[in-house]
């Protein structure tokens, strides 16, 4: 878990909104009504919220905005990347799950990941809420919270889009596989 503050030196933190400003000009779709300056100079006094940003992007996340939360004034971000964020595949559920795997175990867990990096999961309402923005993991899959009464059973759910349509499954929590990987969603 993040313990330190995080933050990008200055340079890394104009290269990391470019890159953000830039996606969410080419996709329009996912915020309409939503203004880029208004998102930017929320970001630009929350360096821990863009350290969490640059590591969903470094990961392979593509993150970009989705959603405003009139309620708390907060931006959600999710992963838009078209498949599962390459840099966080081949992982377990959680750290129960790593530390039950006795062989070939695999290097991190999803959940010890996203906190890491500041972020969360999708809730399996989440993933479903951004596949009506396009079509994502159509090759791979992606790990989403699991409620706690499945995981005490020892399963967790994954979720992917195949002929059209966006299907939730079950595995056990040590399971991992080269397909799979998580999305993960971030307040701002």
């Amino acid at each position: 878990m993040k313990t330190v503050r995080q933050q990008l030196s200055s340079s890394l933190n104009q290269e990391l909104l470019g890159i953000l400003k830039a996606r969410f000009e080419k996709n329009m779709n996912r915020h309409k009504d939503m203004t880029w300056a208004t998102i930017q100079a929320k970001l630009e006094v929350d360096e821990e919220k863009l350290w969490s940003l640059n590591e969903m992007e470094m990961t392979g996340g593509e993150p970009d905005v989705v959603a405003y939360d009139e309620n708390t004034e907060e931006y959600l971000f999710y992963d838009c990347s078209a498949e599962s964020p390459k840099g966080r595949r081949s992982i377990c559920y959680d750290h129960e799950a790593l530390e039950a795997r006795k062989e070939y175990k695999p290097a991190d867990s999803a959940i010890n990941m996203a906190a890491d990096m500041g972020i969360e999961l999708l809730t399996e309402a989440q993933y479903r809420e951004l596949q009506l923005l396009g079509k994502f993991d159509t090759k791979t899959s992606s790990w989403v919270q699991t409620p706690a009464e499945i995981r005490k059973l020892g399963g967790s759910l994954f979720c992917d889009r195949r002929y059209d349509t966006v299907f939730t499954y079950h595995n056990g929590a040590e399971s991992y596989y080269a397909a799979r990987g998580f999305r993960g969603s971030l307040r701002v």
